[in-house]
């Protein structure tokens, strides 16, 4: 059993962190005082240039595959990238990347949609969250009629990524009411539309407590013609469950760069911070908090690269992602509670990103699957015996 990094998984990686080092954090001040200020941290022309700096370098559509233009990386790799970009809270992403429910798209929707998405000519969101379906996704209520040749949709969705910025949405409504259950759940009959912007519907920007900016779609007679489903009439849902469920791993694993340099700056303000006449490093209480930060630091990352790991080898990777977020977003936010606790009366205020982490890193807990959703689902495989205690290593 090997862990080390081969010698070009080792380049890779050393390069993002060269250009996460070099490049972003000397944004970070500026970043803070724009984001006090109600602007966005990186503004898009800011981001585009930045994205092209690292194309340069051959940084672009980290797992877009290589017959799109990518680098098509496996998901071991894209997991410790990810780890890397998250050393920093400056809102960086690499180009030239798509939904990877997009590949599902016929050739006349790939070359209105899915290749100028790669290109960055386009932009889009994925839009299934309502505010009555978000864990229960299959509580949607948005609907669309068929009128003729065309479908006309009606309903609002919520917590939207992107749906600010975008000029189409991968929008999933309801095609078939009689394929609701008797709780009202869509086990079928649910269609996903590629919409235009300009075909009608509407966003608005949602505040939050981070700096995340999602929307509010709304759609009333928003009409499409037949041409623009995306996959199958009525199979919409199982494209939905495979964009929510490609790459959860992802989310801890940015949280894993975060931790990295929280539990540095909690290393570093201990060994300098001195209170009756002693370094806070030699009180207990601190060196137990930086103890079990580090540990669950460690822990995290085996669970995020062992469900990459298990994604590369085809294998039904949904357990370990679920364990890898419940665990990444629950232990993420308590080592930023520590440092925060750490520093102090500084560590409150806006003069150290610390409590910008708190808020960003808070988010994980929620979004693309709740604790709570994960415990359940945990919970169920292991009770059914979908998976078998210990089951780990075959």
């Amino acid at each position: 059993m090997d862990f080390s990094l081969s010698v070009e998984e080792r380049e890779v990686r050393d390069w993002v962190r060269t250009f996460v080092q070099r490049d972003l954090m000397p944004r970070e001040q500026e970043v803070l005082r724009r984001e006090r200020a109600g602007q966005p941290g990186l503004t898009g022309e800011e981001l585009r240039e930045l994205q092209l700096k690292a194309k340069d370098s051959g940084f672009w559509g980290v797992q877009t595959p290589e017959e799109y233009g990518g680098m098509g990386l496996s998901a071991v790799m894209t997991a410790l990238l990810e780890a890397e970009l998250g050393r920093t809270f400056v809102p960086f992403r690499f180009g030239g990347a798509a939904d990877n429910i997009l590949y599902y798209a016929n050739d006349e929707q790939k070359e209105r949609y899915l290749l100028p998405t790669i290109s960055g000519e386009r932009k889009s969101c994925f839009a299934i969250t309502e505010p009555g379906a978000g864990s229960d996704a299959k509580a949607i209520r948005t609907s669309a009629r068929k009128d003729g040749t065309d479908w006309v949709i009606n309903g609002e969705k919520t917590f939207i990524t992107g749906g600010n910025e975008a000029d189409f949405v991968m929008v999933f409504a309801i095609t078939d009411p009689a394929a609701l259950n008797s709780r009202g759940q869509a086990n079928g009959g649910v269609t996903c539309f590629l919409v235009d912007r300009d075909a009608g519907w509407k966003s608005e920007y949602i505040d939050t407590m981070g700096e995340w900016g999602p929307a509010a779609l709304v759609f009333e007679d928003v009409r499409v013609p037949e041409t623009q489903i995306l996959g199958e009439l009525g199979h919409g849902f199982d494209l939905a469950m495979q964009w929510i469920g490609a790459g959860r791993y992802l989310l801890p694993a940015r949280a894993i760069g975060s931790c990295e340099r929280l539990i540095s700056m909690a290393i570093e303000h201990a060994n300098t911070r001195e209170t009756f006449g002693q370094k806070i490093a030699e009180r207990q209480a601190i060196q137990w908090m930086i103890a079990d930060s580090g540990t669950e630091l460690e822990a995290l990352r085996w669970l995020v690269l062992h469900a990459a790991w298990q994604v590369d080898q085809k294998l039904d990777s949904r357990h370990a992602q679920s364990m890898a977020k419940l665990y990444g977003g629950v232990k993420a936010n308590e080592i930023v509670d520590r440092v925060l606790q750490i520093h102090g009366g500084m560590g409150y205020t806006r003069e150290l990103p610390v409590e910008r982490w708190y808020r960003e890193l808070r988010l994980l807990r929620i979004y693309e699957g709740t604790d709570e959703i994960q415990r359940r689902t945990i919970a169920r495989n292991l009770l059914k015996g979908h998976v078998k205690v210990g089951g780990t290593l075959g």
